[in-house]
């Protein structure tokens, strides 16, 4: 039986930049913290720069997913935002709605990691997928004991040595049952546990060194998880 109901996930935050920066990179800029939007067959209904705009996308029987960004300025250079993501889930509501809900508090931390330090920057982006055998009950705790970071908070420095993709230095800045967030002086790496929601382990790499090349990033990394997960 069909599933097929509403939702709506409505957040409300700070961002370290002004509502022109934070309007830029929730719309030319989604490769730097989020996946590329570029190809997206969104309709702007709204677009009121720098304070609202909406991007809806319609489907068949009713379908919709909207994104919805208020933007409003603060002290010291700072934004507001109201987000409210809506739209019709049409299989799996509960597991759905739960990955959606946790993923945006992913998604807008890491946008204000962006912000934070390296907003404007050309970036290079890559999205690498775990095998299978990753969707196991057990598959997000496998990679981060395999990274080393079983158990660090937010805030924790490392210093990782991972085998076939090198040493990375740097900080823990998002962690939790789901999620893994890690920062370097030029990168940001973002470790998704999907198979909480039904799906495999995923990450991106979102390279601001200017010397990324997405094709050797995903080499090293798909190589790192295969053994993770042989």
């Amino acid at each position: 039986m069909t599933d097929k109901r509403d939702f709506e996930i409505t957040v409300d935050t700070e961002l370290p930049a002004t509502p022109e920066r934070v309007w830029a990179a929730v719309t030319a800029g989604t490769a730097a913290w989020m996946f590329p939007t570029d190809e997206w067959p969104a309709v702007r209904t709204v677009e009121e720069y720098p304070a609202h705009l909406v991007s809806r996308m319609d489907g068949p029987d009713g379908w919709f997913n909207q994104l919805e960004h208020v933007l409003e300025p603060l002290d010291g250079g700072r934004a507001r935002l109201h987000y409210v993501h809506s739209g019709i889930f049409a299989e799996d509501w509960d597991q759905q709605y739960d990955g959606a809900s946790k993923h945006t508090e992913f998604y807008l931390h890491t946008l204000g990691q962006y912000l934070t330090y390296f907003d404007g920057r050309p970036v290079v982006f890559t999205d690498v997928q775990a095998p299978r055998a990753s969707a196991a009950s057990d598959g997000f705790a496998r990679l981060k004991k395999a990274l080393g970071v079983d158990g660090t908070t937010p805030g924790s420095t490392v210093e990782l040595e991972l085998d076939g993709v090198g040493r990375l230095s740097g900080e823990v800045d998002f962690a939790n049952e789901n999620f893994l967030g890690l920062r370097t002086a030029d990168t940001l790496y973002r470790f998704f546990g999907r198979n909480a929601f039904g799906a495999t382990v995923g990450m991106t790499v979102h390279d601001f060194s200017g010397i990324g090349d997405s094709e050797t990033t995903t080499k090293a990394w798909a190589g790192f998880l295969e053994k993770v997960y042989a």
